[in-house]
């Protein structure tokens, strides 16, 4: 009975400490870490594209199920691309999922890609 239960706190204690609970990428002086300076703003807007349109415009912009994207910036405005997302056009459905200010943050990403 104490084999078993030294085995179940040993386990336990293992289990918790390889769960940590710290950060190890954590700021100690409170400022936001823009891997070396880069712009929040652009890794905003590729997430949101990651987590909304890759599956259909592919991971690199090159297309899919849904047109290239890597160059929407030479054929659209920020203000289209937007109005795009909120409402769709030709086979692809607005985008009710996304929010206004991230389908402007996306919006303002893409129509950099030119």
């Amino acid at each position: 009975m104490k084999k078993w239960l030294m085995a179940v706190l040993l386990g336990s204690v293992l289990v918790l400490g390889a769960c940590g609970g710290g950060d190890d990428n954590a700021n100690d002086d409170g400022a936001a870490n823009n891997d070396a300076g880069g712009d929040t703003t652009a890794s905003a807007g590729e997430d949101i594209y990651k987590a909304n349109c890759a599956a259909c415009h592919g991971q690199d912009l090159s297309g899919g199920a849904g047109p290239a994207l890597d160059q929407a910036g030479s054929k659209f405005s920020a203000d289209e691309i937007v109005d795009i997302i909120q409402n769709g056009v030709g086979s692809m459905q607005p985008q009710k999922q996304v929010s206004e200010d991230d389908a402007k943050t996306l919006a303002d990403w893409l129509a950099e890609k030119k």
